[in-house]
């Protein structure tokens, strides 16, 4: 049967014959227009263990089986057939005209079961027919293909137009765990969500034109993407101009992969950014509410100066560190400590103590409700040298004890 379609023409379909006569596969082989038919034979074998072996051998397509072979049977062959190649199209061809057998065939999906001695008309009209099927399949398969091609090409936009509605509140949770689900992202709510924007006001010159800030943005996410590979994420563009991510990891390494999204940017792009990361968690329709905070909050992060948003970052890289203290940041960012404690103060509205203690309670509470430590490991954890500074310091901040906090106790 010649495909009308060239896309999808198969090469010569390759067929085994298997009978433990020799004459009966010389009459096949002999009777049959092969080529016409865009067949060859490319095996045969005397019984059904070996025809198995020379299927799997050559891949072949179709198979002409003898039901009485020794060692291994027509029937026990084709079983052994539908687990290996399942695609493989089986003709029997037998003396046995019995109704056992005929049931048999059509569980195991036989194509057609011819008597001996066969009529080469009726098994070249059967050939026709599975070579039929043959390409009609193959050109099913390159549709899924190019579909498959398709989807990978609109994938990034796929995203992105899911993210935009969920980020706008346009969708219940049942909508929203439907598509997780589709673009193979966890279903449940992010652990982690980051804005980050470009400061455009510092960029290498004054105004960008708009393609210009595209590529920039462009390359954040591409440095975004690759900074957390390891880790599910999602990486979008919001209809403000603001690469979103959403991360279903909050452990250490991911927030701090995440936290150098900024310096790299300024590293390797030589522009700035504002970045923001809030906690996710809660339900799947809360996102939102937590991505409108998060752009709030990277909108006011623009006044903070470089020098500030740096040591911001080396908190965050290090609050679990115990001998973390403002002498050390500043040394480390090359200041002195009394000029960047007054810069804390001023910028962030709170002292470097109480925004290192409020980031050190902000991870204890994640770690309370998320895990079984103890109290100790917690502590350490967070950056306390003992449990009862820990213990004083969480009361102190939340009004209740760790374990009382644990056990669902609020103040």
């Amino acid at each position: 049967m010649a495909n009308n379609n060239p896309g999808t023409a198969l090469p010569d379909c390759k067929v085994l014959i298997a009978d433990d006569e020799a004459i009966i596969r010389e009459g096949i082989r002999e009777s049959v227009r092969w080529s016409e038919l865009g067949m060859r034979v490319v095996a045969e074998a005397e019984d059904g263990e070996e025809a198995l072996e020379l299927a799997l051998r050559h891949g072949v397509q179709i198979v002409l089986v003898d039901l009485n072979m020794p060692i291994l049977d027509g029937i026990g062959l084709m079983e052994k057939l539908r687990e290996q190649l399942p695609a493989c199209k089986i003709i029997i061809i037998t003396g046995h005209d019995e109704f056992a057998y005929a049931q048999k065939a059509i569980r195991l999906q036989v194509k057609d079961y011819i008597l001996k001695p066969a009529n080469p008309a009726q098994l070249e009209r059967v050939l026709r027919q599975v070579r039929g099927e043959l390409e009609q399949e193959a050109d099913r398969q390159q549709q899924l293909e190019t579909a498959s091609r398709q989807f990978s090409r609109n994938y990034p936009l796929l995203r992105e137009r899911f993210c935009q509605e969920w980020m706008g509140g346009h969708m219940d949770a049942d909508e929203i765990a439907e598509h997780l689900e589709f673009l193979n992202l966890p279903v449940l709510p992010p652990a982690l969500l980051g804005v980050i924007r470009l400061r455009e006001a510092i960029l290498p010159q004054p105004a960008l034109k708009e393609q210009e800030r595209q590529l920039y943005l462009y390359a954040v996410e591409n440095i975004a993407a690759e900074l957390l590979t390891p880790y599910p994420r999602a990486i979008y563009r919001d209809p403000f101009g603001f690469v979103v991510i959403l991360l279903w990891d909050a452990s250490a390494p991911a927030e701090a992969a995440f936290r150098r999204i900024e310096p790299a940017a300024r590293t390797f792009l030589k522009i700035a950014v504002d970045l923001e990361v809030m906690e996710g968690g809660g339900d799947l329709t809360e996102i939102p509410a937590i991505y409108r905070k998060c752009k709030s909050a990277v909108l006011k992060e623009a006044p903070l100066s470089p020098l500030v948003r740096r040591a911001k970052y080396y908190i965050h890289d290090h609050y679990a560190d115990r001998g973390l203290t403002l002498e050390r940041i500043a040394a480390e960012l090359h200041t002195s400590p009394v000029y960047l404690s007054r810069l804390i103060k001023q910028e962030l509205g709170v002292s470097f103590n109480g925004y290192l203690t409020r980031l050190r309670m902000r991870k204890a509470i994640q770690l309370l409700h998320a895990t079984e430590l103890a109290i100790h490991e917690i502590a350490e954890r967070v950056g306390y040298e003992t449990q009862h500074y820990f213990s004083t310091a969480f009361k102190r901040t939340t009004g209740v004890s760790p374990l009382q906090f644990r056990k669902g106790e609020k103040s």
